[in-house]
């Protein structure tokens, strides 16, 4: 599972997402990609199904790119707990990904393959997604 071998600090704020990615927004490394159409925060174990979903169907063929990372620790409060007497322990970490952030991006494999691929590692994710391609790409 995705997580940082080590941080300043073990707590970080919330935050609110606004505004579409700039950073992330378009293709850097393959031919396809998984892009955000929406907000949403990321968990590592989402991460790590949708790969493992989007290796399995092509067969461990080509490569594939993950471009976000979890580096935001979430907090959770135990059940059954009152409020107040401070924030829990980090629970898990997410990778904050605004609209327009690409998520996978995948080469080597025809673009049928590729695109039922990242069909299927969307469904992973908590996220309405999109396929593209890269401009310059000719079968």
């Amino acid at each position: 599972m995705l997580q940082p071998k080590r941080t300043k600090y073990r707590k970080m704020q919330k935050g609110r997402v606004r505004g579409n990615a700039t950073r992330g927004a378009e293709i850097a490394y393959g031919s396809f990609g998984l892009k955000s159409t929406e907000v949403s925060f990321l968990t590592g174990k989402q991460l790590e199904a949708a790969r493992v979903a989007l290796n399995r169907y092509m067969k461990r063929e080509g490569q594939v790119w993950i471009r976000v990372f979890p580096d935001k620790p979430m907090t959770k409060k135990p059940a059954e707990v009152r409020m107040g007497k401070g924030k829990g322990a980090p629970e898990y970490w997410v990778a904050v990904c605004k609209p327009g952030t690409i998520i996978f991006e995948a080469d080597g494999v025809p673009l049928a393959v590729a695109k039922e691929a990242m069909r299927l590692a969307s469904q992973k994710l908590p996220v309405v997604t999109k396929f593209i391609v890269k401009n310059d790409y000719a079968e």
